[in-house]
């Protein structure tokens, strides 16, 4: 397998949608930077609506990423609900 990876700006806005996709991939690993956080997994990393709008009260369009996205690896499926990061075989 191939590892993922989606990289965010080191803010206050970050730090629940970090939160939320760390709980959601138990398999990511973080790589702290003083401007960037970069989240790794292999193969898959998915990024949940509900678990950030969860954690930050009000709801969360998951276009709002791009405000804080630095970089991302893997084939995109996005929906309104959920970004899947993964490599297809």
């Amino acid at each position: 397998m191939s590892t993922v990876f989606i990289a965010l700006q080191a803010n206050e806005d970050t730090r629940p949608i970090v939160e939320a996709i760390t709980a959601d991939n138990p398999q990511a690993r973080i790589n702290e930077a003083p401007a960037m956080v970069k989240i790794d997994a292999e193969g898959r990393l998915t990024v949940r609506r509900a678990s950030i709008e969860e954690r930050i009260g009000r709801d969360f369009d998951l276009q709002e990423l791009h405000i804080n996205l630095i970089s991302l690896s893997g084939n995109i499926d996005e929906t309104d609900d959920e970004l899947t990061l993964s490599w297809h075989a």
